[in-house]
């Protein structure tokens, strides 16, 4: 009886420390512990839901993309990017070492014969990017119509080389007959009727690769 009443005595005592030496080595006894709240069914639904729904408009946007049908390729657009590309690490490369031939030309290392041909070399590559990156800019690289046949989407390649696509009305596009090409011709002009700026494509190096569709813009050829 003795030793059920020092037990009695003893054991608020024993809590008491053992809470004390949980708060001070920084931890937080079982009972005193906060729950974490779950989430709850409705909120799982919504999360669940909100999923499907992203994946249906990423669907949808690729298949807007996807409904154009090309009826007009030109395979050696590749040939001309990289030529685009070719003339400016040339530019680049030239520009980078006229600086230091200008230096040592004031300073006597390289005479005036080096000095020149470096800089003819540098102005003559400027010339020629800008020429080479005005043609192919105006090369037509693929052409695409919707499924209503009323927008042609046009594929070309921007100064850098990278491509670029722009849509355009397919009644504002002149045909072959109102651009005064004939259809046996290497290179036509693909022209519109609200802007005086001109393009150019080739059945000749390209491919037809709808022909209908190419004749509802272009007429016949």
């Amino acid at each position: 009886m003795l030793r059920s009443m020092l037990l009695c005595r003893l054991t608020p005592h024993v809590l008491s420390c053992r809470r004390a030496s949980c708060l001070l080595a920084g931890r937080t006894p079982n009972s005193l512990q906060p729950r974490s709240p779950a989430l709850t069914p409705p909120q799982l639904s919504s999360h669940e839901s909100f999923i499907p729904k992203i994946t249906s408009l990423v669907k949808y946007s690729d298949q807007s993309a996807q409904n154009y049908t090309m009826i007009y390729t030109l395979p050696h657009i590749k040939l001309l990017r990289a030529l685009s590309r070719l003339k400016l690490l040339q530019t680049a490369i030239t520009g980078v070492l006229l600086p230091p031939v200008y230096v040592m030309y004031f300073q006597g290392y390289v005479t005036f014969f080096l000095l020149g041909y470096t800089t003819g070399l540098a102005l003559l590559a400027g010339v020629m990017l800008y020429t080479a990156s005005h043609f192919v800019r105006r090369v037509v690289g693929m052409m695409y119509l919707d499924p209503s046949q009323s927008t042609l989407k046009v594929s070309h390649l921007t100064f850098w080389g990278k491509r670029r696509d722009f849509q355009l009305p397919v009644s504002d596009v002149m045909t072959t007959m109102d651009t005064g090409d004939m259809p046996n011709e290497i290179i036509l002009k693909l022209k519109r009727y609200s802007t005086p700026e001109t393009m150019y494509f080739s059945t000749y190096y390209g491919r037809v690769v709808d022909k209908q569709g190419f004749e509802r813009v272009f007429g016949k050829i």
